[in-house]
Protein backbone atom coordinates (compact mmCIF):
# COMPACT_ATOMS: atom_id res chain seq x y z
CA UNK A 1 0.00 0.00 0.00
CA UNK A 2 1.94 3.38 -0.98
CA UNK A 3 1.07 6.69 0.52
CA UNK A 4 -0.85 7.76 -1.84
CA UNK A 5 -3.52 4.89 -1.68
CA UNK A 6 -3.42 5.72 1.97
CA UNK A 7 -4.21 9.75 1.14
CA UNK A 8 -6.66 8.59 -1.84
CA UNK A 9 -10.22 8.54 0.45
CA UNK A 10 -11.38 8.04 3.36
CA UNK A 11 -11.99 4.68 3.88
CA UNK A 12 -8.55 4.31 2.32
CA UNK A 13 -6.98 6.58 4.28
CA UNK A 14 -8.66 5.17 7.57
CA UNK A 15 -7.05 1.79 6.64
CA UNK A 16 -3.51 3.12 6.48
CA UNK A 17 -3.48 4.96 9.45
CA UNK A 18 -4.70 2.15 11.21
CA UNK A 19 -2.15 0.10 9.81
CA UNK A 20 1.22 2.59 10.91
CA UNK A 21 -0.75 3.22 14.25
CA UNK A 22 0.36 -0.63 15.23
CA UNK A 23 3.33 -0.72 12.99
CA UNK A 24 4.57 2.50 15.06
CA UNK A 25 5.33 1.08 19.02
CA UNK A 26 6.86 -2.52 16.96
CA UNK A 27 9.06 -0.13 14.81
CA UNK A 28 10.38 1.69 17.78
CA UNK A 29 10.49 -0.99 20.16
CA UNK A 30 13.17 -2.24 18.04
CA UNK A 31 15.63 -0.71 20.47
CA UNK A 32 14.41 -2.08 24.07
CA UNK A 33 14.58 -5.22 21.86
CA UNK A 34 17.89 -5.13 21.45
CA UNK A 35 19.10 -3.38 24.26
CA UNK A 36 17.12 -4.34 27.32
CA UNK A 37 16.40 -7.68 26.45
CA UNK A 38 20.23 -8.17 26.19
CA UNK A 39 21.58 -6.74 29.71
CA UNK A 40 20.15 -10.35 31.76
CA UNK A 41 22.37 -11.72 29.45
CA UNK A 42 25.72 -10.12 29.83
CA UNK A 43 26.92 -12.03 33.13
CA UNK A 44 26.25 -15.50 30.53
CA UNK A 45 27.93 -13.61 27.70
CA UNK A 46 30.97 -12.56 30.00
CA UNK A 47 31.63 -16.36 31.41
CA UNK A 48 31.63 -17.69 28.12
CA UNK A 49 33.32 -15.22 25.78
CA UNK A 50 35.13 -12.59 28.48
CA UNK A 51 33.96 -9.17 29.00
CA UNK A 52 30.99 -8.06 26.62
CA UNK A 53 31.17 -4.28 27.68
CA UNK A 54 32.61 -3.74 24.68
CA UNK A 55 29.94 -5.53 22.83
CA UNK A 56 27.18 -3.07 24.22
CA UNK A 57 29.29 0.13 24.55
CA UNK A 58 30.16 -0.50 20.27
CA UNK A 59 26.37 -0.90 20.01
CA UNK A 60 25.22 2.10 21.46
CA UNK A 61 28.07 4.51 19.55
CA UNK A 62 27.07 3.01 16.39
CA UNK A 63 23.43 3.48 16.84
CA UNK A 64 24.00 7.61 17.27
CA UNK A 65 26.59 7.55 14.44
CA UNK A 66 24.75 5.78 12.08
CA UNK A 67 21.41 8.27 12.43
CA UNK A 68 23.48 11.12 10.73
CA UNK A 69 23.99 8.71 7.73
CA UNK A 70 20.33 7.19 7.44
CA UNK A 71 18.77 10.38 7.93
CA UNK A 72 19.96 12.28 4.31
CA UNK A 73 19.54 8.36 3.15
CA UNK A 74 15.96 7.99 3.94
CA UNK A 75 15.37 11.64 2.87
CA UNK A 76 17.12 10.52 -0.75
CA UNK A 77 15.69 7.38 -1.38
CA UNK A 78 12.79 7.10 0.55
CA UNK A 79 11.90 5.56 4.46
CA UNK A 80 10.47 2.58 2.97
CA UNK A 81 14.06 0.92 1.37
CA UNK A 82 16.10 2.26 4.43
CA UNK A 83 13.27 0.66 6.98
CA UNK A 84 13.38 -2.75 5.05
CA UNK A 85 17.09 -2.64 4.71
CA UNK A 86 17.83 -1.69 8.50
CA UNK A 87 15.26 -4.70 9.53
CA UNK A 88 16.98 -6.86 7.68
CA UNK A 89 20.28 -6.26 8.47
CA UNK A 90 18.95 -6.13 12.13
CA UNK A 91 17.70 -9.65 12.06
CA UNK A 92 20.69 -10.61 9.78
CA UNK A 93 23.38 -9.46 12.74
CA UNK A 94 21.33 -11.00 15.96
CA UNK A 95 21.63 -14.12 14.15
CA UNK A 96 24.94 -13.41 13.52
CA UNK A 97 25.56 -12.91 17.04
CA UNK A 98 24.06 -15.59 18.25
CA UNK A 99 26.71 -17.89 17.01
CA UNK A 100 29.87 -15.63 17.80
CA UNK A 101 32.70 -17.27 19.09
CA UNK A 102 34.59 -14.76 20.52
CA UNK A 103 33.88 -11.09 21.99
CA UNK A 104 35.39 -9.66 18.55
CA UNK A 105 33.13 -11.42 16.47
CA UNK A 106 29.65 -10.50 18.94
CA UNK A 107 30.80 -6.80 19.00
CA UNK A 108 31.02 -6.59 15.31
CA UNK A 109 27.72 -8.75 14.99
CA UNK A 110 26.43 -5.44 17.51
CA UNK A 111 27.93 -3.11 16.01
CA UNK A 112 26.07 -3.60 12.63
CA UNK A 113 22.94 -4.13 14.71
CA UNK A 114 23.36 -0.75 16.24
CA UNK A 115 23.50 0.72 12.56
CA UNK A 116 20.17 -0.80 11.67
CA UNK A 117 18.64 -0.08 14.55
CA UNK A 118 19.56 3.88 13.53
CA UNK A 119 17.52 2.63 10.00
CA UNK A 120 14.21 1.63 11.45
CA UNK A 121 13.69 4.31 14.75
CA UNK A 122 15.05 7.50 12.00
CA UNK A 123 12.44 6.25 9.05
CA UNK A 124 10.04 5.52 11.59
CA UNK A 125 9.87 9.08 13.38
CA UNK A 126 10.51 10.36 9.99
CA UNK A 127 7.17 8.58 8.64
CA UNK A 128 5.14 10.49 11.75
CA UNK A 129 6.06 13.51 10.02
CA UNK A 130 5.09 12.61 6.55
CA UNK A 131 1.52 11.56 7.33
CA UNK A 132 0.51 13.66 10.38
CA UNK A 133 0.55 18.07 10.35
CA UNK A 134 2.88 19.11 13.11
CA UNK A 135 -0.33 19.82 15.60
CA UNK A 136 -0.79 15.80 15.31
CA UNK A 137 2.49 14.90 15.74
CA UNK A 138 3.23 14.48 19.47
CA UNK A 139 -0.04 12.72 19.67
CA UNK A 140 0.98 10.14 17.38
CA UNK A 141 4.52 9.70 18.74
CA UNK A 142 3.14 9.36 22.34
CA UNK A 143 0.61 6.74 21.36
CA UNK A 144 3.97 4.79 20.15
CA UNK A 145 5.88 5.62 22.84
CA UNK A 146 3.35 3.96 24.73
CA UNK A 147 4.12 0.63 22.41
CA UNK A 148 7.39 1.19 23.43
CA UNK A 149 7.13 1.06 27.05
CA UNK A 150 5.26 -1.72 27.29
CA UNK A 151 7.69 -3.76 25.23
CA UNK A 152 10.37 -2.21 27.51
CA UNK A 153 8.96 -3.39 30.63
CA UNK A 154 8.51 -7.06 29.26
CA UNK A 155 12.02 -7.33 27.54
CA UNK A 156 14.74 -7.61 30.29
CA UNK A 157 11.62 -10.03 31.88
CA UNK A 158 11.67 -12.59 28.44
CA UNK A 159 15.29 -11.84 28.58
CA UNK A 160 16.39 -13.15 31.80
CA UNK A 161 13.83 -16.39 31.22
CA UNK A 162 15.53 -17.04 28.23
CA UNK A 163 18.88 -17.04 29.91
CA UNK A 164 17.95 -19.10 32.99
CA UNK A 165 16.46 -21.49 30.71
CA UNK A 166 18.01 -21.67 27.04
CA UNK A 167 21.35 -19.61 27.52
CA UNK A 168 21.77 -16.15 25.93
CA UNK A 169 22.47 -17.10 22.31
CA UNK A 170 18.65 -17.46 22.34
CA UNK A 171 18.30 -14.06 23.65
CA UNK A 172 19.96 -12.84 19.87
CA UNK A 173 17.70 -15.33 18.21
CA UNK A 174 14.52 -13.74 20.02
CA UNK A 175 15.94 -10.27 18.52
CA UNK A 176 16.20 -12.22 14.84
CA UNK A 177 12.85 -14.04 15.05
CA UNK A 178 11.64 -10.34 16.13
CA UNK A 179 13.34 -8.59 13.18
CA UNK A 180 11.74 -10.90 10.54
CA UNK A 181 8.46 -10.94 11.61
CA UNK A 182 8.77 -7.12 11.87
CA UNK A 183 10.55 -7.05 8.32
CA UNK A 184 7.00 -9.47 6.83
CA UNK A 185 4.59 -6.67 8.41
CA UNK A 186 6.68 -3.60 6.80
CA UNK A 187 6.68 -5.67 3.59
CA UNK A 188 3.42 -5.96 3.07
CA UNK A 189 1.60 -3.04 5.16
CA UNK A 190 4.26 0.00 4.81
CA UNK A 191 3.89 1.73 1.87
CA UNK A 192 6.44 4.95 1.04
CA UNK A 193 5.55 8.09 3.17
CA UNK A 194 8.25 10.34 2.00
CA UNK A 195 6.70 13.31 -0.04
CA UNK A 196 8.00 13.10 -3.77
CA UNK A 197 10.67 16.16 -4.15
CA UNK A 198 11.38 17.23 -7.84
CA UNK A 199 14.23 19.88 -9.40
CA UNK A 200 16.19 20.99 -7.00
CA UNK A 201 14.77 19.94 -3.96
CA UNK A 202 14.88 16.56 -4.62
CA UNK A 203 18.55 17.09 -3.61
CA UNK A 204 18.53 20.35 -1.28
CA UNK A 205 21.41 21.83 -0.70
CA UNK A 206 22.68 23.00 2.53
CA UNK A 207 20.28 20.71 4.39
CA UNK A 208 22.19 20.57 7.77
CA UNK A 209 22.20 24.20 8.23
CA UNK A 210 18.53 24.24 7.62
CA UNK A 211 17.81 21.81 10.09
CA UNK A 212 19.89 23.65 12.63
CA UNK A 213 19.05 27.22 11.12
CA UNK A 214 15.46 26.41 12.30
CA UNK A 215 14.50 27.67 15.84
CA UNK A 216 11.68 25.15 16.73
CA UNK A 217 14.10 22.46 15.65
CA UNK A 218 16.83 23.59 18.26
CA UNK A 219 14.09 24.06 20.82
CA UNK A 220 12.16 20.65 20.96
CA UNK A 221 15.56 18.38 20.14
CA UNK A 222 17.24 20.10 23.51
CA UNK A 223 14.02 18.96 25.33
CA UNK A 224 13.99 15.35 24.21
CA UNK A 225 18.50 15.36 24.33
CA UNK A 226 17.88 17.45 28.15
CA UNK A 227 15.14 14.73 29.46
CA UNK A 228 17.02 11.45 27.89
CA UNK A 229 20.81 12.16 29.18
CA UNK A 230 19.17 12.96 32.68
CA UNK A 231 17.26 9.57 32.45
CA UNK A 232 20.76 8.04 31.10
CA UNK A 233 22.44 8.65 34.30
CA UNK A 234 20.14 7.30 35.93
CA UNK A 235 20.06 4.01 34.11
CA UNK A 236 24.36 3.67 34.02
CA UNK A 237 24.26 4.07 37.27
CA UNK A 238 21.24 2.96 39.41
CA UNK A 239 23.16 -0.53 39.60
CA UNK A 240 25.85 0.71 41.28
CA UNK A 241 23.64 2.79 43.73
CA UNK A 242 20.87 0.66 44.84
CA UNK A 243 22.71 -2.92 44.48
CA UNK A 244 26.19 -1.66 45.76
CA UNK A 245 25.67 1.55 47.94
CA UNK A 246 22.31 0.55 48.86
CA UNK A 247 23.08 -3.07 48.91
CA UNK A 248 20.06 -4.70 47.35
CA UNK A 249 19.64 -7.92 45.70
CA UNK A 250 20.20 -8.04 41.80
CA UNK A 251 16.49 -9.38 41.89
CA UNK A 252 14.96 -6.68 43.59
CA UNK A 253 16.96 -3.99 41.68
CA UNK A 254 15.34 -5.58 38.32
CA UNK A 255 11.91 -3.80 39.48
CA UNK A 256 13.34 -0.81 39.75
CA UNK A 257 13.43 -0.33 36.08
CA UNK A 258 10.28 -2.24 35.16
CA UNK A 259 8.58 0.49 37.56
CA UNK A 260 10.08 3.03 35.49
CA UNK A 261 8.51 1.72 32.29
CA UNK A 262 5.02 1.51 34.05
CA UNK A 263 5.31 4.82 34.59
CA UNK A 264 6.44 5.70 31.65
CA UNK A 265 3.49 3.79 30.35
CA UNK A 266 1.26 5.96 31.96
CA UNK A 267 2.99 8.86 31.47
CA UNK A 268 2.80 8.57 27.78
CA UNK A 269 -1.13 7.68 27.89
CA UNK A 270 -1.39 11.03 30.29
CA UNK A 271 0.99 13.38 27.38
CA UNK A 272 -2.06 12.63 24.83
CA UNK A 273 -4.89 13.72 27.36
CA UNK A 274 -2.77 16.84 28.12
CA UNK A 275 -1.95 17.72 24.50
CA UNK A 276 -5.52 17.60 23.44
CA UNK A 277 -6.38 19.85 26.57
CA UNK A 278 -3.70 22.24 26.66
CA UNK A 279 -1.57 22.12 23.84
CA UNK A 280 2.39 21.43 23.20
CA UNK A 281 3.96 24.41 25.32
CA UNK A 282 1.61 24.19 28.51
CA UNK A 283 2.48 20.25 28.51
CA UNK A 284 6.39 20.77 28.56
CA UNK A 285 6.01 22.99 31.05
CA UNK A 286 4.14 20.34 33.21
CA UNK A 287 6.52 17.61 32.34
CA UNK A 288 9.33 20.42 33.36
CA UNK A 289 7.61 20.72 36.77
CA UNK A 290 7.45 16.87 37.38
CA UNK A 291 11.37 16.30 36.08
CA UNK A 292 12.73 19.08 38.37
CA UNK A 293 10.30 17.80 41.59
CA UNK A 294 11.84 14.12 40.83
CA UNK A 295 15.10 15.45 40.77
CA UNK A 296 14.67 17.82 43.63
CA UNK A 297 12.86 14.45 45.84
CA UNK A 298 16.23 12.67 45.09
CA UNK A 299 18.44 15.64 46.04
CA UNK A 300 16.93 16.05 49.38
CA UNK A 301 17.13 12.29 50.20
CA UNK A 302 20.66 12.22 49.98
CA UNK A 303 20.85 15.20 51.52
CA UNK A 304 18.76 14.43 54.46
CA UNK A 305 18.42 10.45 54.58
CA UNK A 306 21.40 9.26 52.57
CA UNK A 307 21.11 5.54 52.98
CA UNK A 308 17.06 5.69 52.64
CA UNK A 309 15.79 4.39 49.13
CA UNK A 310 12.52 5.54 49.51
CA UNK A 311 13.08 9.49 48.26
CA UNK A 312 15.39 7.96 45.30
CA UNK A 313 12.60 5.57 44.02
CA UNK A 314 9.91 7.96 44.63
CA UNK A 315 11.89 11.17 42.91
CA UNK A 316 12.77 8.63 39.41
CA UNK A 317 8.39 7.98 39.47
CA UNK A 318 8.25 11.70 39.73
CA UNK A 319 10.96 12.23 37.18
CA UNK A 320 9.95 9.49 34.94
CA UNK A 321 5.97 11.04 34.76
CA UNK A 322 7.83 14.47 33.28
CA UNK A 323 10.03 12.11 30.65
CA UNK A 324 7.21 10.46 29.68
CA UNK A 325 5.37 13.90 28.62
CA UNK A 326 9.32 15.36 26.93
CA UNK A 327 10.17 12.51 24.76
CA UNK A 328 6.79 12.78 22.45
CA UNK A 329 6.49 16.51 22.05
CA UNK A 330 10.13 16.72 21.88
CA UNK A 331 10.95 14.43 18.91
CA UNK A 332 7.73 15.20 17.19
CA UNK A 333 8.37 18.48 17.67
CA UNK A 334 11.54 18.36 16.35
CA UNK A 335 10.70 17.73 12.55
CA UNK A 336 7.54 19.36 12.71
CA UNK A 337 8.85 22.18 11.41
CA UNK A 338 10.62 20.56 8.83
CA UNK A 339 8.67 18.15 6.52
CA UNK A 340 10.82 18.39 3.65
CA UNK A 341 14.06 17.36 5.70
CA UNK A 342 11.93 14.86 8.38
CA UNK A 343 14.66 12.55 8.18
CA UNK A 344 17.79 14.85 8.54
CA UNK A 345 16.11 16.42 11.45
CA UNK A 346 14.88 13.27 13.14
CA UNK A 347 18.73 11.69 12.40
CA UNK A 348 20.11 14.93 14.17
CA UNK A 349 17.65 14.81 16.53
CA UNK A 350 18.69 11.16 17.81
CA UNK A 351 22.17 11.56 17.35
CA UNK A 352 21.69 14.64 19.68
CA UNK A 353 19.71 12.79 22.50
CA UNK A 354 22.96 10.09 22.17
CA UNK A 355 25.54 11.94 22.29
CA UNK A 356 24.56 14.20 25.19
CA UNK A 357 23.40 10.91 27.00
CA UNK A 358 26.96 9.54 26.17
CA UNK A 359 29.13 12.49 27.08
CA UNK A 360 26.99 13.11 30.02
CA UNK A 361 26.94 9.35 31.73
CA UNK A 362 30.49 9.11 31.32
CA UNK A 363 31.29 12.20 33.61
CA UNK A 364 29.11 11.23 36.17
CA UNK A 365 30.80 7.91 35.82
CA UNK A 366 33.98 9.16 36.94
CA UNK A 367 32.48 10.46 40.50
CA UNK A 368 31.23 6.56 41.02
CA UNK A 369 34.42 4.79 43.35
CA UNK A 370 34.37 1.08 44.86
CA UNK A 371 33.89 2.94 48.04
CA UNK A 372 30.88 5.14 47.18
CA UNK A 373 32.55 8.04 48.04
CA UNK A 374 30.00 10.28 46.88
CA UNK A 375 26.53 7.80 47.83
CA UNK A 376 23.78 8.33 45.39
CA UNK A 377 25.10 11.73 44.50
CA UNK A 378 26.41 11.09 40.68
CA UNK A 379 23.35 9.36 39.81
CA UNK A 380 21.26 12.32 41.36
CA UNK A 381 22.97 15.37 40.26
CA UNK A 382 22.90 15.07 36.32
CA UNK A 383 18.75 14.41 36.95
CA UNK A 384 18.76 17.82 38.72
CA UNK A 385 21.15 19.45 35.93
CA UNK A 386 18.63 18.24 33.61
CA UNK A 387 15.59 19.09 35.12
CA UNK A 388 17.08 22.87 35.94
CA UNK A 389 17.96 22.96 32.03
CA UNK A 390 13.88 21.50 30.89
CA UNK A 391 12.88 24.32 33.16
CA UNK A 392 14.54 27.06 31.44
CA UNK A 393 13.79 25.82 28.00
CA UNK A 394 9.97 25.39 29.03
CA UNK A 395 9.26 28.73 30.36
CA UNK A 396 11.85 30.80 28.77
CA UNK A 397 13.16 29.31 25.55
CA UNK A 398 9.71 27.62 23.67
CA UNK A 399 7.49 30.75 24.14
CA UNK A 400 9.93 32.64 22.29
CA UNK A 401 8.79 30.08 19.32
CA UNK A 402 5.60 32.07 19.08
CA UNK A 403 7.46 35.14 17.63
CA UNK A 404 7.84 34.35 14.16
CA UNK A 405 11.51 34.75 12.91
CA UNK A 406 11.24 37.19 10.10
CA UNK A 407 7.96 38.39 8.90
CA UNK A 408 8.09 36.71 5.44
CA UNK A 409 8.93 33.51 7.06
CA UNK A 410 6.24 32.26 9.79
CA UNK A 411 7.24 28.68 11.29
CA UNK A 412 4.36 26.41 11.15
CA UNK A 413 5.80 24.42 14.59
CA UNK A 414 5.23 27.70 16.09
CA UNK A 415 1.99 28.27 15.45
CA UNK A 416 0.82 25.01 16.42
CA UNK A 417 3.23 24.87 19.20
CA UNK A 418 1.33 28.52 20.38
CA UNK A 419 -0.91 27.38 23.72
Amino acid sequence: MSAAEGKGGKGSKGRFDVGFTLLLPLLLAAQPVATDSYLPALPAIAGELGSASTSLTLFVLAFGFAQLLCGPLADRFGRRPVLLAGLGCYAIAAFGGAFAGSVAVLAGWRTLQGFSMAAILVCARAAVRDLYPAHEGPHVMARGLTGLGVVGLMAPLLGAWLVQGAGWRWVMVAMALYAAVLFALCWRSFGETRRPMTGESSAPRGSTRAVFASRAFRAWASVAATTYGGLFCFLLLSPMVYIGYLGWSPAWYGWIPAGGSLVYIFSTTMCRSLLRRFGPMRTVRLGAVLSITGAAIQALGCWLMPHSAVPLLAGHAVYCLGHGIHQPCGQAGAVGDLPHLAGRAVSWSGFGMMMVAFCVGQVAALFVDTHFSYGAWPMVVPMLIAGTVLLAIAFLWLPRLAQPASPSSPSSLQKDSTP
